[in-house]
């Protein structure tokens, strides 16, 4: 029968130890005057992640330092100072996969997730790259004269990056993909987040192998880097494996890729990254990450197997990370970076106006609901939203309803169509058509002369004006609009709240991104050496288990 010792510490510290035995090959060499067993010195010392931690018991009291060394234990005799256990130093770039770091020039691995609309703006993505941790633009429904604009900034304020910009799917206007692709092949933007799409569109194939060639060494070499962010495991499958040979006919012969590159490509999968997205803000099938996450691994494992890769694709997560909690828990998963996005909206460098991001300051985890989507509204696709603060989402849900059960603007009873006028378009039905009609005119000819001779095909874009302009209004602050905001958001900004609750970053102007990345990952560090020590056997009250960010960090320059 196996005993269990257990240690109290005499000290009312709080801190206890049970071993099946104790570490008797190792003693402790240093000074005891660097032994802290008060509690605010020990939660220093166990922050101090850059030393090595030891825990040892003097007089019967259980103390911790960061000091001296470890030695081999002398038989036979009985040291004043006995070692119970220890951990080694833990630096954040020990996070994640080191090839993560290194293929994209980058000292975390933690990104920052697109928001379109320039929501993840300029100013987020300078902020970040300039501390060497990768951000990603948020280039959806971006005109090609702002985008164009974006890059040109990013580039001369980052010009070795890193950076990337979003390709986001537009399965009705593959034209809008298009000349976002044409906007990075020509600026030479060599990473790309790919998300929201349902299958490999000849765009993303395009941008992927253009960038393809051989280098001196006669090796593969992949200029255009992927980041693929999906929820499903057969859009998983279609980035994991290389382009369908299909479209790569087509290209070669548009002309728009080398017979060279076209060989390669048969070489190397779509993607470098795989994102997996669980429970997001915006488009998101609210997957659970647990479940999710193992599975794309298992996947990826798979194909790596039929394929044998020189380099094997990463996966790491995105959807709920928010805390240094989750963003361990990825970790501890197998992911080989984490993601946020949500949380960044209501940071100083958000594109988001004001109100919106106190908004999001002040939002629980419940305050979320799914809404129709602008740009599948037709095929049903729902977008996770804030709901606190806004009537967006029920307004919404409302049009979708009306379109599903109806075939025309004019089917809708008289009273429906005259509560849409008055509480949620705020202008006549007639008036709504006359500016989507001279918005189609100039962006999308063909669009409106489908529109015209189908009604609910007119309905469907006149519905769409309320929600595209929704999402606008949240980003410019439009005045009079808010309760009409369209403010994508997960759960994860509510649990990011709880965490930041009495802190300095409780309130939206203290919130900067680079800030937000170092706790999160400080914190992921620091409660894996908590997790560490107590799987050896310590027993650490909820007080010294806790990380909070207490102060504004200063690094290279950008606070």
């Amino acid at each position: 029968m196996t005993t269990v010792d257990v240690l109290l510490n005499k000290l009312d510290n709080g801190l206890g130890f049970s071993a099946y035995t104790y570490n008797q090959n190792l003693a402790w060499r240093g000074s005891l005057d660097g032994i802290s067993f008060e509690q605010t010195a020990i939660k220093d010392k166990l922050l101090a992640l850059d030393k090595p931690c030891y825990i040892l018991k003097v007089a019967g009291k259980i103390g911790v330092t960061n000091e001296g060394y470890l030695c081999p234990a002398e038989n036979g005799t009985t040291a004043q100072v006995e070692l119970l256990t220890s951990v080694a130093p833990i630096c954040i770039q020990q996070l994640g996969d080191p090839n993560f770091l290194s293929f994209h020039g980058v000292k975390y691995a933690y990104v920052t997730g697109a928001m379109a609309g320039g929501i993840a703006s300029e100013e987020m993505v300078i902020a970040l790259g300039k501390e060497k941790i990768l951000s990603s633009f948020g280039a959806g429904g971006l005109s090609p004269d702002r985008l164009e604009s974006a890059i040109n900034r990013i580039q001369q304020a980052l010009p070795h990056g890193p950076y990337a910009f979003n390709l986001i799917h537009s399965p009705n206007e593959l034209a809008i993909e298009r000349r976002a692709v044409d906007l990075y092949l020509k600026y030479q933007v060599r990473t790309v987040e790919a998300s929201a799409f349902l299958d490999l569109t000849p765009n993303i194939v395009y941008y992927r192998v253009a960038g393809l060639c051989l280098n001196d060494a006669n090796q593969i070499e992949i200029k255009n880097k992927v980041i693929a962010k999906i929820s499903r495991r057969e859009v998983a499958s279609k980035f994991l494996q290389p382009a369908p040979a299909r479209i790569i006919k087509e290209l070669l012969e548009q002309g728009l890729i080398t017979d060279l590159q076209a060989k390669l490509a048969a070489k190397v999968p779509m993607a470098d990254d795989i994102t997996v997205e669980a429970d997001s803000g915006g488009h998101t099938d609210n997957r659970p990450l647990v479940c999710l996450l193992p599975s794309i691994i298992a996947l990826r494992d798979e194909i790596q197997a039929q394929y044998h890769y020189e380099q094997p694709i990463r996966v790491g997560v995105a959807g709920g990370i928010a805390t240094p909690q989750s963003a361990l828990a990825a970790f501890m998963m197998g992911a080989a970076y984490v993601m946020t996005g949500s949380i960044n909206q209501s940071c100083i460098e958000s594109g988001a106006c004001e109100h919106t991001k106190q908004l999001l300051a002040q939002a629980e985890m419940a305050d979320v609901m799914m809404a129709p989507a602008a740009d599948m509204f037709e095929m049903g696709v729902k977008l996770q939203v804030l709901k606190r603060g806004t009537l967006f989402p029920m307004r919404a849900q409302k049009l979708y309803e009306l379109y599903r059960n109806y075939e025309s603007i004019e089917e809708i009873p008289l009273a429906e169509r005259e509560k849409l006028e008055k509480q949620v378009f705020r202008k006549t039905i007639a008036e709504v058509w006359e500016g989507t009609a001279a918005y189609l005119s100039q962006k999308n000819p063909e669009k409106l002369g489908k529109a015209v001779n189908n009604p609910k095909l007119k309905m469907a874009l006149i519905f769409r004006w309320y929600l595209g302009l929704s999402s606008r209004w949240s980003t410019s602050g439009e005045k009079g609009r808010e309760v009409d905001y369209q403010i994508w958001c997960g759960p994860a900004m509510g649990s990011f709240n709880d965490w930041v609750q009495g802190s300095y970053l409780a309130e939206p102007h203290n919130r900067r991104v680079v800030d937000v990345a170092y706790h999160i990952m400080t914190g992921a560090a620091f409660l894996y050496r908590i997790q560490s020590l107590k799987m050896q056997g310590m027993q650490i009250p909820e007080y010294y288990s806790q990380y909070r960010p207490e102060h504004s960090v200063k690094l290279s320059g950008v606070i």
